[in-house]
């Protein structure tokens, strides 16, 4: 009873923590919030996203508002990609780093026109982001930064069905969506910014919303058919398309070459926050990167798991779980770079039992044509 109290005293609930109750959601402490981890069971949720469509309350990611002449040189000034290559209507995936190159967060951000762009980033560093963000805030002029995570909400619809499911609500607006675009339109009556974009590895599109539109608008995509999924099944999703967690896979003591997201350091941009750092990094090279391997023995990789080879701790961990699409144990974690290439082997300790591994290329999991209505 006690720590009930406390949970409810200490953690945030999203706007549709009603509905989360009432769909006999289990919660969970995550990042601050208490969120559904499961409705009815991981294996379940995970496998109606993969072969349907899936609904999962990501409201608890944080949400800032970057508006005026100054938005897009602030932006470059910050993030390691090139802004001048986004074009209004469409969004990327893109990184803070620190001046020694270490990751800041990893966020998607969105060009919804000229000078104007919205940011997403992990709900655990919502704190940490804004006071970066207003931390560079000075040397830009006509800037206007807000958070406008407590005003809006964020649901993520995932699944090969999601598309034609959505034409009957916005006529053909969302199944014609590029990957990676995005727009403002209506489902039915409720005003969303839609993006074709996910975390799941499958086709799917994250909305945006006012609060007060939270409940009919998830009951709506309910009633479209699509299962309610909590943050295990989002867990176990995004492991099989191989994407990473920050606090897990990637944080500030990792740089993008070392987490294989070297493709998002655009150097030849010019200077931006780690630039000189990262420029230095991509020259002398990595003695540690990030690898996708499978279990060969009988065991489940978990974070924290040392890896081994010829009795020598060479790595640990950093994600890992069973994949139901896949049928087998999978995981990341980060080795040396004599143990990357496809095929290497090596042990993973598993409650103090070492268990043979195979290092194997990334993602996963790739989603197959077709799906069930």
């Amino acid at each position: 009873m006690g720590r009930g109290i406390e949970m409810e005293k200490t953690l945030k609930r999203t706007p549709l923590y009603s509905s989360h109750l009432a769909l006999g959601a289990r919660l969970t402490a995550f990042a601050g919030w208490e969120m559904p981890v499961t409705y009815t069971s991981i294996i379940e949720e995970h496998q109606a996203v993969r072969s349907r469509a899936g609904l999962f309350d990501v409201s608890h990611l944080a949400r800032f508002q970057i508006r005026g002449k100054g938005a897009e040189s602030f932006l470059q000034r910050l993030i390691t990609t090139d802004v001048r290559r986004l074009v209004q209507g469409r969004c990327c995936y893109t990184l803070l780093c620190k001046e020694d190159g270490g990751i800041v967060d990893d966020m998607m951000l969105f060009r919804l026109g000229e000078d104007a762009f919205w940011l997403v980033s992990n709900a655990a560093n919502r704190a940490k982001v804004w006071e970066w963000l207003n931390r560079w805030k000075s040397t830009v002029d006509q800037l206007s930064l807000q958070d406008i995570s407590e005003e809006t909400i964020m649901m993520a619809y995932q699944g090969p069905s999601t598309a034609r499911h959505l034409d009957s609500l916005c006529g053909e607006t969302c199944s014609l969506l590029p990957r990676f675009g995005c727009t403002q339109t209506k489902l039915e009556r409720y005003e969303v910014l839609v993006a074709r974009t996910g975390y799941t590895g499958e086709d799917g599109f994250e909305f945006v919303a006012s609060s007060t539109d939270a409940l009919p608008l998830w009951n709506l995509l309910l009633q479209m058919g699509a299962k309610p999924c909590g943050l295990g099944a989002r867990d176990s999703l995004r492991l099989e398309a191989g994407l990473l967690l920050y606090g897990n896979d990637i944080d500030e003591g990792i740089n993008p070459y070392q987490a294989r997201l070297g493709r998002l350091v655009h150097l030849e941009k010019g200077d931006f926050v780690g630039h000189q750092a990262l420029k230095t990094i991509k020259e002398a090279g990595i003695k540690q990167c990030l690898v996708g391997f499978e279990m060969i023995g009988r065991g489940i990789a978990r974070s924290g798991h040392p890896i081994l080879a010829s009795d020598q701790e060479i790595g640990r961990v950093t994600s890992g779980g069973y994949a139901p699409s896949l049928r087998r144990s999978i995981g990341l974690g980060y080795v040396p770079t004599l143990y990357t290439a496809s095929g290497t082997r090596f042990l993973v300790g598993v409650r103090g039992r070492p268990v043979e591994a195979q290092v194997t290329i990334l993602p996963f999991y790739r989603p197959q044509a077709g799906g069930q209505g």
